[in-house]
């Protein structure tokens, strides 16, 4: 059964920095097109970081732009993001996906993640 699990959350401070991994399993994702997304209660979920399958395509949301660098290893099946600069609006319950096409649309996106909180204080 394919899988995706995140890691790497966690409580910060405002300007620290955290990096999130997706490792894959159950299937190959090399394929895919990998996104981070984050949502908080009682908001809708919200797009951070699409790549494409051969990091050939890499698009971001404005609100994390020159801050958020996602990247990914195929090899590994593993999918990350590189967070810098954090701020108290990045606190969220961040999730791994995977879609056929690429998109920066949830529900173009097949396969789910748990997510992992991250809390960024002031």
């Amino acid at each position: 059964q394919a899988q995706l699990v995140e890691s790497g959350g966690g409580l910060v401070q405002a300007g620290d920095s955290l990096r999130l991994s997706c490792a894959a399993s159950g299937r190959t994702f090399s394929s895919y097109t990998m996104a981070w997304f984050r949502q908080v209660p009682g908001k809708e979920r919200e797009f951070v970081a699409a790549i494409s399958s051969d990091s050939g395509t890499i698009n971001y949301a404005d609100s994390v732009k020159g801050r958020f660098t996602i990247s990914r290893d195929n090899a590994k099946n593993e999918v990350n993001l590189q967070m810098n600069s954090l701020k108290p609006e990045d606190t969220a319950i961040y999730y791994c996906a995977a879609s056929s096409r690429y998109s920066r649309y949830s529900q173009n996106y097949n396969y789910w993640g748990q997510g992992t909180q991250v809390t960024v204080s002031s």
